[in-house]
Order: structure tokens, then sequence, then C-alpha cells
């Protein structure tokens, strides 16, 4: 049986179907505060009227960083597939990772479910940095502890912040430009985004790695989220790629908040 995990991000919702820890299709929508449970309701059958048809669900999870659209998540699960067993990510849910900061309730949904993939899929201690809408830092620690972590503005909403204020600046396309220093101002911004925000990248994880002060284990470093690939061949930390890691973490969850425990 195929879980529906659903990652309910400020700017986009990546929907999956997960088996085993294996992402069989995917989507990314726009997550829209305006979307009521039927609209949600319409958009993921017709999404997965095929799999729901043939295949069935197991169940389905849900992490959210958006509380009105959660809001509406709950009506359509209640309302639209109340006889699947569905796992909403929040404060007392069993996920087995302990929690080490001032005030655990602060730390999103997202986060705690990357740090659970990541203490499951890979030993020692790891830094997820996970591109979306923020930039969000969460480390790991050999035992399985979410320790802490940093937030940066992300790419996207940087480079609009600097198309808005800077009187002469413009839009540009988040591409490589064809060196650090440019010869243009759209290549200017774009470099300075690039590179800069890889350097800042590198910079945050050389740093977080000196204070777990674990010189005898590998730190894995491990990239996730969308806006990935824009910045991934320019860092030098990044050990390994996982495009999904979220999901998957939905999967963990749910198989541990399941009646059946499968």
């Amino acid at each position: 049986m195929t879980l529906l995990a659903a990652d309910i991000g400020n700017s986009h919702t990546v929907l999956g179907l997960v088996s085993d820890g294996e992402v069989s299709q995917h989507w990314r929508v726009s997550t829209d505060e305006r979307r009521t449970a039927d609209e949600w309701a319409v958009l993921v059958r017709g999404l997965f009227s095929q799999v729901i048809a043939e295949e069935g669900l197991s169940g389905i999870a849900v992490c959210s960083t958006v509380p009105a659209v959660l809001h509406e998540w709950r009506e359509m699960l209640s309302g639209h597939f109340a006889d699947l067993h569905s796992v909403v990510v929040e404060p007392g849910i069993r996920t087995g990772v302990p929690v080490l900061m001032d005030n655990p309730r602060e730390v999103g949904a997202d986060r705690i479910i990357n740090a659970l993939a990541a203490a499951t899929l890979f030993e020692g201690p790891s830094i997820v940095v996970d591109f979306g809408t923020a930039t969000t830092f969460d480390v790991i620690s050999g035992r399985g502890e979410y320790v802490g972590g940093a937030i940066a503005p992300g790419l996207e909403i940087s480079l609009e912040a600097l198309g808005r204020r800077g009187a002469q600046l413009r839009k540009v396309e988040l591409l490589r430009p064809r060196g650090v220093i440019a010869k243009n101002t759209v290549e200017a911004l774009q470099s300075g985004m690039l590179f800069g925000y890889a350097s800042m990248v590198d910079g945050l994880a050389e740093r977080m790695i000196a204070e777990l002060n674990e010189p005898d284990q590998k730190v894995n470093v491990v990239a996730t989220g969308h806006l990935t690939q824009a910045v991934l061949d320019e860092c030098r930390c990044f050990t390994m790629h996982s495009a999904w890691l979220t999901l998957i973490g939905l999967e963990l969850v749910f198989q541990r908040n399941s009646p059946t425990g499968k």
C-alpha cells in the first residue's frame, strides 16, 4: 500500500506517493490560503485518482508551516478521506526525535520530520539544509537528537527583495553567471545571489560542524528542498542530496503512529 504525504510550506505544497522509502510520484502546487477544504479535495483526487482507484492508499501524512491551510486540510481529511488513517504532525505525535530546544513547540513540523529522516537514513550526526521560502539548517546529533539550527532568507525572496527595493535593480532569473566578477547588472545580481548564497551555506555549515565538536565522526551535510538545484553545485559542504527527505520522513512518522505499526 502507498502513503500520500503532504509537505505544506509557505509558498508551495509538495505532494508525493511514498512506499518503503521510495517516492513514486510527486507534485508541487501553490500553497493558497484561500483554497477551501473542498477545493483541496478536488485537487488531491484529481492528482491521485488513478492510484486511489487501482491501488488504494494506506493513509495520509501531513506537516504544515501554514496554520490556515492546515485547518482546511483537517476539514478535508475528516470530510473527504475519513475512511483513511491520517497523521498530522504536531505536538503529541510520536516522532522519536528528542528536541533539545528552549521551546520545542517553536520548531516547525517539517524540520522535525527532516531530522527524523536524517537520523534514520544516515549514520552519525547530520546537518540538513532545506532550500525553500526560507533556507533552514537543522542539526541532528549522532544520538538522533534535534539540537538546534538556523534560519536564513530563501533564495527567491532575497532576489525579489533586491528587485523591489533597489531603484536601478530588476528581477532576474536565478542562473549561473559567466563568472564571479560580473560585467553587467543582471550577472552582478546573479553572482551575488548564487555565489554569495553558496558561501553563506558553506560558512554556516562549517561553523556548525565545529560547534558540534564530534571530531571522530563524519558529519553528514544533506541538501533538500525545491530550490536545491540552484546552488547545489556551487556549495562545497554537501555530502549528499536527498530531494524527498521530508516526504520520506512523513512516511516514518506515519508508521510510528499507525495502529498497525506499518
